[in-house]
């Protein structure tokens, strides 16, 4: 079984990875939502230069 010592270790590498794991996440969505905003925004604006011309 464990020891007090592996139990703490364990616990904080279990903090730091999930730490890590949400913050990958949280970082990965925000480049996916940044990325597609400014292509659907050169999107409209290419739509909206081509319908006044």
């Amino acid at each position: 079984m464990f020891e007090f010592k592996q139990y703490l270790g364990f616990l904080l590498f279990l903090g730091i990875f999930l730490t890590g794991f949400w913050l990958m996440l949280f970082l990965v969505n925000f480049v996916f939502y940044w990325v597609g905003g400014a292509l659907w925004e050169g999107f409209k604006e290419k739509r909206n230069r081509k319908n006044n011309e």
